[in-house]
């Protein structure tokens, strides 16, 4: 697993961006797979999971991920929840010690929040859509409102599909100059007419220094690039391969 040295460095905080590392999954899943959402063997994902809960310090009913939706959407927990009753969010936030929270990740941008002074820990998925729409603001305002304060807050941004391998659209640029036209910045020429590769952690740093979160650590990896330790939805559909693993990025407070 990887770590930021901010959120390292804080008292009562775990945390963890796990790579493809250290699992029983085989195949396109090798090893480390933590999503449910794959078509990988429930009880090798179990198996997985299980294993980043234990890194973290929690058990497996504790170690939490939400249904996913590309949105804005945060929800509080304050105690566990199964696999079937899970909110559909893109972050999560709490204080309840030994609750870990997490997001997972084949492309799109995970952060891990943390005010250790006021035991408030978050967590986000950051694609596209969602840092477009505003869940990097909604996460800090959730925050906020368990008592955080902004300018305490610690992010951290783990493993993502970085620009050299970002190629988009015409009507992706389109839809982020139109938000604002200081979007443009984020995007570089590509070697396909019409098309261009996007900047989406340079995007997600831009929202979170606007949310007034003060100390912030990119990680600068990139899980496109790096096949031996991170999965990627990208890389996979360009491979024509049938599925992919999911990464989980996840964050705790001890007692």
């Amino acid at each position: 697993m990887l770590q930021a040295v901010a959120l390292s460095k804080l008292a009562r905080v775990r945390h963890a961006f796990f790579t493809r590392e250290g699992g029983v999954s085989r195949g396109v899943y090798a090893t480390l797979n933590g999503g449910v959402g794959s078509s990988d063997a429930p009880d090798n994902v179990a198996e997985n999971r299980a294993r980043m809960a234990a890194a973290l310090g929690v058990g497996p009913d504790r170690f939490l991920t939400a249904y996913q939706i590309h949105s804005p959407g945060v929800v509080v927990a304050d105690q566990p929840w199964t696999h079937e009753s899970r909110p559909r969010a893109d972050a999560i936030v709490t204080r309840t010690p030994r609750l870990a929270i997490g997001v997972s990740t084949a492309d799109c941008g995970p952060l891990l929040f943390a005010d250790a002074a006021a035991g408030v820990i978050g967590a986000a998925h950051a694609g596209w859509r969602g840092a477009l729409t505003g869940v990097i603001e909604s996460t800090v305002a959730a925050m906020e409102k368990l008592g955080a304060a902004r300018a305490r807050i610690v992010a951290a941004l783990g493993p993502a599909i970085r620009q050299p391998n970002y190629e988009v659209g015409p009507e992706f640029v389109a839809r982020f100059v139109a938000a604002d036209a200081d979007n443009a910045r984020f995007f570089a020429p590509s070697e396909r007419a019409d098309h261009a590769m996007f900047d989406l952690a340079g995007y997600i740093a831009d929202r979170i220094q606007r949310a007034g979160i003060v100390e912030f650590e990119d990680l600068a990896l990139c899980n496109y690039a790096d096949p031996e330790r991170f999965f990627s939805y990208r890389r996979t559909t360009k491979r024509g391969e049938p599925d992919y693993g999911r990464h989980v990025n996840a964050i705790a407070l001890t007692d």
